[in-house]
């Protein structure tokens, strides 16, 4: 059972929300919370496998609430935050993919897909909605400092690269173990590996360079 905590300071969105998730048998919502302090007091106090985030709500946003939470290190133990994002919020998605989230869903996305999202994030694996991961990118290559993603990537031995494009995949650690017949703690020690060659401190960062070099695409 995956226990999910909803905050979004729209009652419609989050009743919307609670609507198709309510229908799902693997999925429990623990709680709701309409502001950023709010969410991040409840996820202390409801310990839910999953946040899914609103960026923009009054009190706290949900940039800071996401660093709160997980201290820029999605790996970490503790609550995978699901960002709950509209079109537009580019710069938005970048920084709370900055502050440690899993990745981020659109408000407008399929049950099914939302669905699909919270579930790969509470295995542990990344989701980026493909209409706006492009756009995510060209916020990514105008940063102060920014390389040039194909060199980024040229450190990466061929395991890496293969251990980054099944993280790109949604696969979590035990799952790559797995299918490249590993120890899930040399699965551990290529990602960390992925993740000081690339300059990137978890997954969301990692899959967003990868995207960008073009040796895996984003989901369709």
């Amino acid at each position: 059972m995956i226990r999910l905590l909803l905050v979004d300071d729209q009652e419609l969105v989050r009743a919307g929300l609670r609507l198709i998730f309510s229908a799902e048998e693997h999925l429990q919502i623990v709680g709701e919370a309409s502001n950023g302090r709010a969410g991040v007091e409840a996820a202390q106090t409801l310990r839910p496998d999953v946040v899914l985030m609103d960026v923009r709500m009054p009190v706290l946003d949900g940039i800071e609430a996401t660093r709160e939470l997980v201290g820029g290190a999605a790996d970490e133990s503790g609550p995978r935050v699901l960002a709950l994002t509209t079109f537009e919020d580019d710069e938005a998605l970048w920084g709370i993919l900055e502050a440690g989230a899993a990745g981020f869903v659109l408000k407008d996305a399929p049950a099914n897909d939302l669905v699909s999202a919270v579930g790969i994030t509470a295995r542990g694996g990344v989701w980026l909605d493909p209409r706006v991961a492009d756009r995510v990118m060209g916020t990514l290559r105008r940063r102060p400092g920014a390389t040039d993603p194909a060199r980024s990537v040229e450190p990466l031995s061929d395991r890496e690269l293969e251990v980054l494009r099944l993280v790109a995949s949604g696969a979590n650690n035990a799952e790559i173990a797995d299918i490249l017949f590993l120890a899930e703690r040399t699965v551990k020690g290529h990602i960390s590996a992925i993740f000081l060659k690339l300059g990137v401190r978890d997954r969301a960062a990692a899959i967003i360079h990868a995207y960008d070099a073009g040796i895996v695409a984003p989901r369709s």
